[in-house]
């Protein structure tokens, strides 16, 4: 065999190892499924994405092999109809042999996580139980009776929340946390539902980064974690502000200087948050805002024009080229910016108008609304 031909296998060889590396194999048993059909799907984030739908054998038997990226573990589950009957959480490499039955009960070997994933998801169904079943009592019974069940309710949640918490501390570097942080016990009410959860959450995305740092999962969490930090930040101002009507702002101009919005000295400003990545937005500040400014400025208008792009140079870039003469900052923070939130914004562009200390909000619905209001609040 020629030196070139042993190459040639070589890389083969490696080739194969390669891609054998990324997929994570699952072989299974759903006894009382022989010769049907079990779907395969990946949690994306917060939906399921069907990876295939595979054949069981006449006793129950399947395999599947799933693509998985190094590094970044995936959580898997599989169904049979509509029931779920498997939970996994797969790393590259794995090789995890199933057993379950076609309710939902099963077994898992050869993943660490997945066992953990399992036991997790064990302890929720638990707690979610009890909790309904409970709130189901509360609601029939009366007085003393509903009273005492309302009380209960409270201690469960109590109990379940603390468990959760020593959960995630004692495993901050596991995945199956991620699930955990976004328990809810019922429509509105999350486990982690404290504002001082934004510690929790920063904690476990610190963790997690020092071995997953290219994990979706992850990287989500550390947006969660930076909007409820984000979100104390807020509560914090508002706490120790001063008698106002509105949230201050404190942002930096294209000169990064610092500008603040409750330092603006005009009779009434107009506060509007936009993105200069948007043509219709830097159309409407040409077409609109600038005869608006013309016309006004002279009779005490300000603007104040928040940016909420994350590239501060196209937003420098945008306000340079169109020349844009009022007060014009940047939060880079972009949706996760604590104004977002303080200020209720849904959509940009939002506009609010600031006269004599009190915030009015600014319809932009037409441009005839938008002009409308404007005249009306100058008066």
């Amino acid at each position: 065999m020629s030196r070139f031909s042993k190459f040639i296998i070589c890389v083969a060889a490696m080739a194969a190892a390669v891609s054998c590396g990324n997929k994570a194999r699952i072989d299974g048993t759903i006894s009382e499924a022989p010769s049907s059909e079990v779907i395969v799907k990946l949690l994306n984030f917060n939906q399921y994405q069907i990876l295939d739908t595979v054949k069981t054998d006449a006793s129950g038997r399947f395999s599947y092999k799933a693509e998985i990226e190094k590094g970044q573990p995936e959580f898997i589950y599989v169904f049979y109809k509509d029931t779920k009957v498997a939970s996994l959480l797969l790393e590259a490499g794995d090789k995890v042999n199933v057993t379950a039955d076609t309710l939902g009960t099963f077994t898992v070997e050869g993943s660490e996580e997945s066992a953990k994933l399992a036991e997790v998801e064990k302890a929720y169904a638990d707690a979610l139980l009890k909790f309904s079943n409970l709130s189901a009592q509360a609601v029939e019974a009366d007085g003393k009776d509903a009273e005492a069940l309302r009380r209960q309710l409270a201690q469960e949640y109590v109990t379940y929340y603390r468990t959760c918490v020593k959960y995630v501390m004692r495993n901050s570097k596991s995945l199956t946390v991620v699930p955990v942080l976004y328990q809810n016990l019922g429509t509105d009410l999350p486990v982690f539902a404290q504002e001082t959860d934004a510690i929790h959450f920063a904690n476990i995305a610190d963790s997690l980064e020092t071995v997953y740092p290219d994990s979706k999962y992850v990287k989500a969490l550390r947006s969660e974690a930076e909007r409820r930090h984000n979100y104390l930040e807020i509560r914090a101002r508002i706490n120790s502000a001063e008698q106002v009507g509105y949230l201050d702002i404190e942002l930096p101009d294209i000169k990064a200087q610092k500008v603040k919005l409750s330092e603006v000295d005009s009779k009434a400003v107009l506060l509007f948050f936009w993105s200069a990545t948007d043509a219709s937005q830097k159309m409407f500040n040409l077409d609109i805002l600038k005869s608006i400014y013309e016309e006004y400025n002279a009779k005490g208008l300000e603007i104040y024009q928040v940016s909420l792009d994350v590239d501060k140079g196209t937003w420098a870039r945008v306000v340079k080229e169109q020349n844009l003469p009022w007060i014009n900052v940047c939060d880079s923070r972009g949706s996760a910016s604590p104004y977002v939130m303080g200020y209720n914004i849904g959509a940009i562009p939002a506009a609010f108008m600031i006269t004599d200390g009190e915030l009015s909000i600014v319809n932009l619905s037409s441009e005839k609304a938008f002009r409308r209001d404007i005249e009306k609040l100058m008066k």
